[in-house]
């Protein structure tokens, strides 16, 4: 999750759901797994976060799988992935000095050296800039694993996925190829 940590936050509201992609900072306090993020203000969906148990989709790595691989003629391609859902209790992060702990916990995360940049910007222009997020945290109460491997291939068909896998140019590729050598 903290690899791959932009994911999709589904919530529902009168049966109906929404969903927003948004970077998320994953942290533990106590035994407890804290997901952290904000909304823009302009997105509704932040206003149904804490009447619902959120689902956050993490998914990365995946790699499409060719039937070439296959001993069996009739075969069908597929995808190899790994993906974790999230859910749980949600609230709303509404203080000043919390929004601002926030941002700087998620700028340190994707880009430390904005960090000075930041500091460096006039306060009324944060705090401006704030007025426009809607922060939040989910305290996460269930975890689910879902992976796809090729689990119910044959050793055979597996190293060859493997051997193709791991020499192609895409990043998922190669880490879904680690992921069933186990490797990873």
């Amino acid at each position: 999750m903290q690899r791959y940590s932009f994911a999709t936050i589904v919530t529902v509201n009168n049966g109906v759901p929404a969903a927003t992609h948004l970077p998320f900072l994953i942290t533990q306090k106590d035994d407890k797994i804290i997901l952290s993020s904000h909304f823009a203000k302009a997105n509704p969906q932040w206003e149904d976060i804490a009447n619902c148990s959120p689902l956050v989709i993490f998914t990365e790595p995946h790699a499409y799988i060719s039937p070439k691989h296959y001993e069996q003629v009739n075969s069908v391609p597929t995808w190899n992935y790994i993906a974790i859902h999230a859910y749980g209790k949600a609230a709303l992060i509404e203080s000043v000095e919390q929004k601002i702990a926030l941002l700087a916990q998620t700028i340190q995360f994707y880009e430390a050296e904005y960090l000075k940049q930041w500091a460096g910007l006039p306060d009324d222009y944060k705090l401006n800039m704030m007025k426009g997020i809607v922060g939040f945290e989910i305290v996460v109460d269930d975890l689910q694993a879902k992976k796809k491997l090729s689990q119910n291939k044959t050793a055979k068909e597996r190293e060859s996925i493997i051997a193709e896998l791991i020499n192609k140019p895409d990043s998922n590729e190669k880490e879904i190829a680690a992921y069933m050598g186990g490797l990873k």
